[in-house]
């Protein structure tokens, strides 16, 4: 029988808007009153991930930013897996001399040098949600949301770098052209440093993290520290990013709208995120006792 459920957010446990559908919301509270811990495993920071969650009633654990930093449920930092300052800088100098945009996420937030760059790729994103979208309406979108998520823009990231204090947690990088342009850059990284894993999230995205940053090893780190074996913990994805706790545990499931890579690694197929099929396979995990 499951005994913990880790579950990603966009594309998975978020429905188009953003949102946590009612349908997810009831089988995560059935899930508890079960006994069955709910958390998320998600490339956003906690605070861009807390918004959806709290507006659901949802309070649990997280494995932020691809599993660089875990919290416990009362918002506690219980590890970290940075990406060391002298690689970090390295990376931003190859994505520079391609001109790729990108920002880090950090122990002080999220950076990045251009809200207007920002707005640009976050639109393709929405774009590719919404189809029916125009660009000017996909613009307009994104950056209304940009309003609500907690980006800092700077004049210089390599200034905040500098900072006594500063932890470098991820690299993203967005592009609208997406792996025809970026794929490149992704080979270059994965060749040069041997200390760094290469993911995506996302068609138009790249995210680079520390090699030991990655979702399947924080779940282990979970469960671990919760005294329970992978066998007893169930995934749900539908990214390049969740592969890694795809195929770490027991139960796994891989969204219907989700990439052919994953669901060949998923053991059951479940219904897209805007039909609620974070709570579809929920029912049947525990109904099933699988």
């Amino acid at each position: 029988m499951i005994k913990l459920i880790a579950s990603d957010m966009d594309g998975t446990l978020l429905d188009a808007n953003m949102q946590i559908p009612e349908k997810n919301v009831a089988a995560i509270k059935y899930a508890q009153a079960q006994g069955v811990e709910f958390m998320v495993a998600t490339g956003r920071n906690r605070l861009e991930a807390l918004p959806s969650l709290k507006e659901a009633g949802i309070d649990c654990a997280m494995i932020t930013l691809n599993g660089a930093q875990v919290f416990d449920q009362a918002g506690n930092s219980m590890f970290m897996e940075p990406i060391e300052l002298e690689t970090a800088e390295k990376v931003l100098d190859l994505l520079e001399k391609e001109d790729i945009y990108y920002e880090i996420s950090t122990n002080k937030g999220t950076f990045s040098q251009s809200k207007e760059r920002r707005i640009e790729n976050f639109a393709t994103m929405v774009a590719e949600a919404m189809p029916h979208l125009t660009h000017k309406m996909a613009i307009a979108m994104s950056a209304a949301r940009l309003e609500f998520l907690p980006i800092r823009f700077v004049d210089s990231i390599r200034e905040v770098m500098e900072q006594d204090d500063i932890i470098v947690l991820k690299i993203i990088c967005f592009h609208r052209d997406g792996a025809a342009f970026l794929g490149p850059a992704a080979r270059v990284v994965d060749e040069s440093f041997e200390d760094l894993f290469v993911t995506s999230s996302g068609q138009n995205n790249l995210e680079i993290n520390h090699r030991l940053a990655q979702k399947g090893i924080a779940v282990a780190h979970i469960a671990k520290d919760r005294g329970i074996t992978l066998d007893e913990i169930m995934t749900i994805g539908d990214n390049l990013n969740d592969v890694s706790m795809i195929q770490t545990t027991g139960v796994s499931f891989a969204m219907g709208n989700g990439l052919p890579e994953v669901k060949e690694y998923a053991k059951y197929v479940t219904d897209t995120n805007v039909a609620g099929g974070v709570g579809q396979a929920i029912y049947r995990a525990i109904e099933e006792n699988l």
